[in-house]
């Protein structure tokens, strides 16, 4: 008799609903979540399981990866549609989430998501980690730039090259407190920015690096 499982996945543990070709529950359990973990829950049942669902998230692409490859039958479910399949439910937890994955899995009713390669993950987080170090970088040269206006210093156009903040002149602290206290605002946040040149990089080289994620992360026709 054909077997089907469905999981919940959650931070620490993960829900674990068995059925066979009936839609019976065999077994139900909770389970670390931990691809070492599902493994041996699986092996451990002393019947095959020919497929297992996972819901698509963030953390069910490694369990996935890990399922896979122990030699198990696994796939990503696409997380709206399990939504309106699962909506009927009056009272949703995490372990009536996973006998109802089961039976979806053992019924087909289901739409599977393409498992990303490891290469393609590491691409795009290497390109989503930048975009947000840059954004940072942008949001703390507006901050100095309106912090340093306060002060009566206006900041002009300035080059992608390091940020020197020049401490003030003989006597101007005395003529000008303003300039003194913008310098004493200005030069730690200095640091931050002169970090810029190391995060970015030519634009051509940006473009290769997103021409070779985007040919890497295609799915294979």
């Amino acid at each position: 008799m054909e077997h089907h499982a469905g999981i919940d996945v959650s931070l620490e543990l993960s829900s674990v609903c068995v059925v066979d070709a009936r839609g019976k529950i065999v077994r139900e359990a909770k389970v670390a979540s931990e691809p070492d973990a599902l493994v041996s829950f699986f092996k451990g049942l002393g019947f095959p399981v020919k497929l297992i669902g996972l819901e698509a998230g963030p953390l069910s692409q490694w369990l996935h990866a890990g399922l896979m490859r122990a030699g198990f039958e696994a796939v990503l479910l696409e997380t709206r549609h399990v939504k309106a399949a699962l909506s009927a439910m009056t009272v949703k937890t995490d372990r009536k989430d996973a006998r109802g994955l089961a039976q979806l899995i053992r019924m087909g009713w289901f739409r599977p998501v393409h498992a990303k390669s490891v290469g393609s993950q590491e691409i795009r987080g290497l390109l989503v980690a930048r975009k947000q170090l840059l954004g940072r970088l942008l949001d703390v040269e507006l901050s100095i730039r309106g912090i340093l206006r306060g002060f009566g210093l206006k900041v002009g156009r300035v080059s992608p090259g390091p940020l020197v903040v020049r401490s003030p002149i003989t006597g101007s602290a005395a003529c000008c407190p303003r300039a003194a206290s913008g310098h004493a605002v200005a030069a730690p946040l200095s640091s931050v920015m002169n970090s810029r040149r190391v995060i970015r990089s030519p634009r051509r080289r940006g473009r290769v690096a997103t021409a070779e994620f985007r040919g890497r992360a295609r799915r294979p026709r």
